[in-house]
């Protein structure tokens, strides 16, 4: 097979997320596939076998999730498809290489609902918005947050009711979860101002407070499961209280706290066993990741065996077992059971990649764990993309990390004959709350302080060729490869930036209200209020600098990164004499259909190829 089938075989070999299976009925589950070409929901009878496609919307559905008793399935149906927001309780993908969710916004519309074994579509009979957040419970209800021009609210759906509004308020909130009896809805917020560090509160279903907690100025409370046990109050949350994330169990109604204090480096979160009485323990360190059963009883840590790699979901079933989504850089997505059997395969394998390596380097704000894909049959020092990630720093305590999981992308470029290297740059999550939480003022200049360590280390090795390096990233990465190309203008021969932020302060006015909120938490407040600090970590500000060839990825309907605002900086550029190709497609972010895909990364590719050759340093192709 040559390099490009390849790598292409990869992107269209089709991909499943790990089933989430109805609490009250675990043979019924739902999951998210693109074997279709957009990723859609499925229903899989687990005791039959039997699978069936659920949406198949014009630009795919992006959430999905299946009610405690297993008779409805939910998904929330956007104007333009598949986009992105805030975490939703469900299925909602491992989004790698241009499937990654960056966490924050989602196009307009509303939840809808349908029968497991299908039926007509039940929408929800609410205003369109902003999905933040959706949890049900075992009689029926629905828990709803959503955002509109007009702030953020929660409300609780009763079949055969109207909607009841239950939360409202100007800054940040979404639902984290509801109790299986539906008496207790967990509300995450930020009405001090700060949606980085959210706060939690308990509400009763007539809205009353039951119970709030806040750990204070830079300490947030995230996650936020209900134990699986019907009139069992206790949730299960992360604290940053030692400044890192680690599990907290609480009992909203008698105050009792539980912080479960683990003797590990790097980051943990949690989740429930069937029976309330253990707690699934998921520790990531380095990129990597491995799974642990913590009895809450006596206190007994119990390895659970796992190759070596990225678990992107895992969840404990009723039997004792736990099932997870795994992947390695070198190895493509599968999921398992702990019991040793694959527990789904959506068909085809896609061919492997190379494995990862591991690069400390000191910078600027302490040291920065990089990861280094190289080419084969190629000798160093090689033609080098730096590939920026796609998720906007800190948000809801999620910065983000690049890690040892399967990525097409990385491997397109790897196979095109370059090196690949990503940074785990202050505002990555992975390395404790004070490393993901550094970016605050100079937002985007910390990050590429930290690119620039590595990239310098890199040359010095001998591993990136100088006259050959190209930078490239998707949303935030994009808005920080413009960025570079403006601040570091002799750096870069090539930049490739898709769905960027180029202004921040247009981009605000376009965005919606939860990425208005982020953008007021990292810069300080918003641009009426700090104008200069917008100005200061905008592209277009150093437009009249950028030197490299620069191809601009943007879609025509993106709430995340308003097209408005990168038109603007295209035009900045011809201003100065500068110009920019721009490859336009008709989706907005997320997920465009496989072979949309397939030919923007076929349209980076040879971007960067051609850009080498003109500097006369041809790529390694």
């Amino acid at each position: 097979m040559k390099a490009e089938e390849r790598w292409q075989a990869r992107f269209r070999a089709p991909r499943v997320t790990l089933p989430t299976w109805a609490r009250q009925a675990p043979q019924r589950a739902v999951y998210r596939g693109n074997a279709s070409g957009f990723w859609e929901i499925y229903a899989w009878d687990r005791a039959s076998g039997q699978t069936r496609q659920v949406t198949d919307r014009p630009r795919g559905t992006r959430y999905g999730a299946i009610d405690p008793t297993g008779q409805w399935i939910w998904w929330f149906g956007d104007a333009h498809g598949d986009t992105h927001g805030d975490t939703q309780r469900g299925t909602d993908g491992d989004g790698h290489d241009g499937e990654h969710d960056d966490g924050h916004d989602d196009g307009h519309g509303v939840w809808s609902r349908q029968p497991f074994h299908g039926g007509p579509d039940v929408p929800l009979a609410m205003p369109p918005g902003h999905p933040c957040g959706l949890a049900l419970s075992s009689d029926g209800a629905a828990a709803v947050g959503r955002s509109s021009r007009d702030g953020f609210e929660i409300l609780l759906a009763r079949p055969g009711n109207e909607p009841v509004t239950l939360y409202r308020h100007h800054e940040y909130a979404a639902v984290a979860d509801m109790s299986l009896d539906g008496s207790l809805i967990a509300v995450h917020h930020s009405e001090h101002g700060d949606v980085l560090h959210p706060a939690i509160r308990v509400i009763r279903a007539n809205g009353a407070t039951v119970a709030e907690l806040d750990d204070g100025p830079g300490r947030g409370l995230t996650g936020g499961r209900f134990a699986p046990v019907p009139g069992d109050r206790r949730l299960l949350l992360l604290h940053e209280r030692r400044g890192r994330r680690e599990p907290l169990v609480w009992d909203p109604v008698t105050g009792e706290q539980r912080e479960i204090w683990l003797p590990m480096r790097g980051e943990i979160s949690a989740d429930w066993y069937d029976d309330g009485r253990a707690l699934l323990i998921i520790h990531n360190q380095r990129g990597r990741t491995e799974l642990l059963r913590y009895d809450l009883a006596g206190g007994g840590l119990t390895p659970i065996e796992s190759p070596h790699g990225v678990i992107e979901a895992a969840a404990p079933r009723p039997d004792g077992t736990v099932e997870y989504a795994w992947s390695s850089a070198a190895h493509p997505p599968v999921v398992k059971s702990s019991n040793g059997h694959v527990v789904f395969s959506p068909g085809r394998t896609p061919p492997p990649s190379v494995p990862l390596e591991d690069i400390d380097v000191e910078g600027p704000g302490g040291r920065i764990h990089a990861l280094v894909s190289r080419p084969e049959r190629v000798a160093a020092p090689y033609p080098t993309v730096f590939l920026l990630r796609s998720v906007l720093p800190g948000f809801g305590g999620l910065g983000g990390q690049d890690d040892d999981s399967f990525r097409p992308q990385v491997a397109a470029w790897v196979d095109s004959g370059f090196a690949v290297i990503r940074v785990n740059h202050r505002g990555s999550s992975g390395y404790g709350s004070a490393w993901r939480d550094a970016l605050r003022g100079e937002v985007g200049h910390i990050e590429l302080a930290d690119v620039t360590a590595v990239r310098e280390w890199a040359v010095e090795r001998g591993i990136a060729d100088p006259d050959r390096l190209v930078l490239a990233g998707t949303a935030w990465g994009g808005y920080l490869t413009l960025l570079a190309l403006g601040t570091q203008p002799k750096a870069w021969a090539a930049g490739i930036a898709a769905v960027p932020i180029a202004d921040h302060a247009a981009a605000y006015e376009d965005e919606a209200e939860c990425l208005r909120a982020a953008h007021r938490a990292l810069l300080g407040g918003s641009p009426a209020e700090v104008p200069e600090r917008y100005a200061a970590s905008s592209p277009i500000t150093y437009a009249d600098m950028v030197e490299a060839p620069l191809l601009i990825l943007m879609g025509a309907n993106d709430p995340r990164c308003p097209a408005r605002q990168v038109e603007h900086y295209v035009r900045a550029l011809a201003d100065h004499g500068r110009e920019a190709s721009v490859y336009r497609y008709d989706t907005g972010p997320g997920t465009p259909r496989v072979e949309e895909r397939v030919h923007q990364m076929t349209a980076s590719i040879d971007f960067a190829v051609r850009a080498l050759s003109a500097r006369g340093q041809p790529s390694a192709q």
